[in-house]
């Protein structure tokens, strides 16, 4: 305390003897004005304290009693969370993010870490006081209340017959994009994705224009090019309906935006990315709310089709699905679950992200940023007594490790794994660290699989193949399986082709189907497995010994039914 600072005696006047006492309000006064000073001093020494701890912890000091905060980086914070975690945002602008934190810890460093990814802003930490903290946690109390705003797009029914009723192949489009105004650019977008069943739609800035380009069926088409000048408006307005930051230009960013239709809602996921030219817009179109495939509908067939279905129907064990990403492991998963979703059954799921909602199924969505992963959320979901789980993806020896044993210990386990091939899915487990002996006894089967386009069935025509061609087919044919072979007349091959219509766009396909192939775990495999001699081709060469059609096996019987070509198969397969 300073040394001039006046003692109590000098503050409080006693009254001489020959005088009338001072009135009993004046020594009230007097002994709060001490009291308040006392405070001062006290909040001071605190103040002093803390910007020494700051200073030997390398952190930046500030009080922030007259600092003006705004509203703004209040909300950047919820109250709840600067309560619990003892941080507090002082001043957020959309490049600069500085917090305020009682105690600095590895949890609080990893949530100001990710509180700047999703401000998209460098954050700064400063060592504050409990004064400080409870002085800005008051101004909360003072937030106007934000109504909330509608993000929504509102596509009405007449909005879809206007913008689509023209558009019957992808050629017509761009003539459609040159006469409409730029704030019904995103609307004639979405109309003519919805119009011609595309799954994403492309905007990407070039140096002589922007591109428009549609994927339909795996494939991307260009459909259009806009001029230069409509690029910022453009994105600005996808921004500002996807709560993106729209003055940020060099950073990535993901948002969503939900499409009010007459029928319903339809969700688009939003994703920014910088380029040379400017920014690329992606948004893929998700059909939560669509029926989706059943197993009957997934394209296995013959003895692949009634293998599966008895491994299905096992109460334990895991079951496998292989491929690139795009090749449909997912909707593969989906459609098993329609047919295990029960009453009587539990059934899990978690998924990254959640783009099928499925009544009577708990899905829960991984989220990285909050440290909530496949690992960490398998291991709730094995506490919640599901009889079926469904894990989106295997991607390390954590999360591989607690599905084997959630199969060991009575659960059904479906997931996938990235690999070529269904045999190549061993070897990729190995490869992590997985134990032998563990992962032998908890595999029930393994599924490989690509995803083919179907031909439009309003205009498929006979195709004429080239000799090389033939001679491929034939001799994939001549390997089958002889239950398969003598179904087949390789003296009399017929493939065919779509000519192009205005049901498919001119393109000659309509939708997709899987081709597939499939091994069940035998005895053979499991010695395989257990001797630690695992190759790709050695299980392969097991595989089809037992009966296993490939995949380009299954698309080639595919072509010959009219289903799809022999260069869809080809391309996918080979």
């Amino acid at each position: 305390m300073p040394s001039d600072f006046p003692s109590i005696g000098n503050l409080i006047k006693k009254p001489a003897d020959d005088q009338a006492a001072a009135p009993v309000s004046d020594d009230k006064d007097s002994t709060a004005k001490f009291a308040q000073k006392m405070k001062k001093i006290g909040l001071k020494e605190k103040e002093a304290i803390t910007s020494q701890n700051a200073q030997s912890l390398g952190l930046q000091y500030i009080d922030l009693i007259a600092f003006p905060v705004s509203a703004e980086s209040l909300r950047a914070i919820p109250k709840e969370v600067a309560q619990e975690r003892g941080i507090v945002c002082f001043y957020a602008t959309p490049e600069d993010l500085r917090v305020g934190i009682l105690e600095p810890s590895e949890e609080l460093g990893q949530f100001i870490f990710d509180l700047g990814e999703r401000h998209h802003a460098e954050p700064t930490i400063y060592l504050i006081s409990e004064n400080s903290f409870e002085h800005v946690l008051k101004l909360y109390d003072n937030l106007p209340i934000v109504k909330e705003i509608t993000k929504d797009i509102n596509i009405t029914d007449e909005d879809l017959a206007k913008f689509g009723s023209d558009i019957n192949n992808l050629q017509k489009l761009q003539e459609k994009f040159a006469n409409v105004s730029v704030t019904d650019i995103l609307i004639l977008m979405i109309a003519a994705a919805l119009k011609i069943n595309s799954s994403d739609v492309h905007v990407e800035a070039e140096e002589g224009g922007i591109a428009v380009r549609y994927r339909i069926d795996g494939i991307l088409h260009d459909v259009a090019t806009l001029p230069k000048e409509q690029w910022k408006r453009f994105v600005s307005r996808i921004k500002l309906l996807a709560a993106l930051k729209i003055n940020i230009n060099d950073k990535p960013q993901d948002g969503r935006v939900t499409l009010r239709l007459g029928s319903g809602t339809l969700d688009v996921r939003v994703s920014t990315l910088p380029t040379i030219h400017g920014e690329s817009v992606v948004m893929r179109i998700l059909h939560s709310g669509s029926k989706g495939v059943t197993y009957d509908e997934l394209g296995l067939r013959g003895d692949a089709y009634n293998r599966l279905k008895k491994e299905v129907e096992r109460p334990n064990g895991m079951i496998i699905t292989t491929g690139p990403t795009g090749s449909g492991k997912t909707t593969t998963l989906y459609g098993i679950l329609r047919t295990l979703n029960k009453p009587g059954v539990k059934i899990i799921t978690l998924e990254d992200p959640i783009e099928i909602k499925m009544e009577g199924i708990n899905q829960s969505q991984v989220d990285i940023s909050r440290d909530y992963t496949f690992a960490k959320g398998l291991r709730s979901i094995l506490r919640q007594d599901p009889d079926i789980c469904m894990v989106g993806e295997i991607r390390d020896l954590e999360s591989a490790e607690i599905s084997i044993q959630a199969a060991l210990t009575g659960h059904l386990m479906l997931s996938t794994i990235h690999t070529n091939s269904a045999s190549g899915a061993i070897p990729r487990f190995l490869s992590m660290g997985v134990k032998p002996f563990l992962l032998a006894p908890a595999l029930n089967a393994i599924i490989g699989q690509r995803l083919v386009r179907r031909i439009c069935s309003n205009c498929v025509v006979e195709d004429q193949i080239n000799e090389e061609k033939l001679r491929q087919a034939t001799e994939l044919l001549e390997k089958l399986p002889p239950a398969e072979k003598a179904k087949v007349d390789l003296n009399n091959l017929h493939f065919y082709k779509g000519a192009g219509c205005e049901q498919c766009s001119g393109l000659g396909y309509k939708g997709r189907i899987g081709i597939y192939e499939l091994f069940i775990m035998t005895k053979e495999i499991e010695q395989i497995i257990l001797s630690e001699q695992v190759s790709e081709y050695k299980i392969q060469e097991i595989a089809i010994k037992d009966g296993m059609v490939t995949m380009a096996q299954d698309g080639v019987l595919k072509a010959l039914d009219k289903i799809t070509s022999l260069d869809e198969v080809f391309r996918v397969s080979q």
